[in-house]
């Protein structure tokens, strides 16, 4: 994350441009341009001789209200935080749906290009406690991320609606989850002996009422292939992960019935899914992003297709 000065102007001038790209070919067209580098070089002038030199601006000041002029110092956030952002409010508002807003991974190549950049980001975004990405059920390189407060805020309201339900020596846990293992334990699965460690450092006892507790929330889920050992997990995603399944099917069946196997993007994404609530945005980038569709530029605009041979 690069620090620079910048006035409050030309700050949210900025992120204005970037959150104003909501339609999918405008995002692809931008990732290219960001994708390229990380860190873009600055051109350099050569100072001719006699001359002073010229102070260089990161940004160009927007001249307004003197008073409002202030420099300040402001983190510019990553690509890969940009793109998550930008997607979290694009995430589809369904009825009776409790989840907060997540993005796949996959969505996440299918933006940033450098998949080595984004895993590298993401690493950095975990341990400052910006996000959490969870292991899904559905597909073996499934992966979902969610930001930190979002998902805090969801363990708060599972304690809250389980209050006078169980014994306040139980409740605790959830106290625990946030304070003690989520902030340290930034895998996507931990087992017993460790959630044990982990509460034993700081002087607490793990019970298997506290395991239950967190399983009948949905924080945590059993790995069929290993004993006490689980999957940290969103609650109540599983209708969400239902539409992903069918949603992701229903579209490749759409265009392997096609002649040549392909549409533009401009026409693919004025069609309806009917087995699919999380709209056709959203599956275009994931499956793009997990490489079971292509994307190509032609003159009469982006192609998606399924790729040959």
């Amino acid at each position: 994350r690069e620090v620079i000065r910048v006035t409050r102007h030309a700050r949210h001038g900025w992120l204005d441009t970037v959150m104003q790209k909501r339609d999918l070919q405008s995002v692809y067209s931008w990732a290219q341009s960001i994708a390229s580098s990380s860190t873009p070089k600055r051109p350099t002038k050569r100072a001719k001789k006699n001359e002073p030199p010229q102070q260089t601006e990161t940004l160009p000041q927007v001249a307004n209200n003197a008073s409002e002029e202030q420099e300040e110092d402001w983190i510019i956030p990553s690509d890969t935080e940009v793109a998550l952002r930008m997607m979290q409010e694009q995430f589809p508002k369904i009825d009776k749906v409790s989840v907060p807003p997540f993005v796949l991974l996959s969505q996440l190549y299918s933006t940033v290009k450098d998949r080595t950049f984004v895993d590298r980001e993401l690493e950095v975004m975990k341990q400052q406690r910006l996000v959490r990405v969870f292991k899904l059920s559905t597909g073996q390189d499934d992966f979902a991320i969610m930001f930190f407060h979002d998902y805090i805020a969801q363990v708060n309201a599972a304690k809250s609606r389980l209050e006078g339900k169980h014994p306040q020596k139980d409740l605790i846990i959830f106290d625990w989850y946030i304070n003690h293992i989520l902030p340290i334990h930034n895998d996507v699965g931990i087992t017993y002996m460790h959630l044990e460690s982990l509460l034993y450092r700081v002087g607490q006892s793990l019970h298997e009422n506290h395991i239950s507790l967190l399983i009948k929330a949905g924080f945590l889920v059993r790995q069929l292939a290993e004993d006490k050992s689980y999957w940290l997990a969103i609650p109540n995603i599983g209708f969400l992960l239902k539409n992903l399944t069918q949603g992701r099917k229903e579209l490749l069946s759409l265009l392997s019935r096609r002649q040549y196997k392909e549409m533009l993007m401009s026409l693919l994404e004025k069609k309806k899914l009917r087995m699919s609530q999380l709209g056709m945005q959203f599956h275009i980038r994931d499956l793009i992003g997990s490489g079971q569709l292509c994307l190509s530029r032609t003159p009469a605009g982006w192609l998606v297709h399924i790729p040959r041979g």
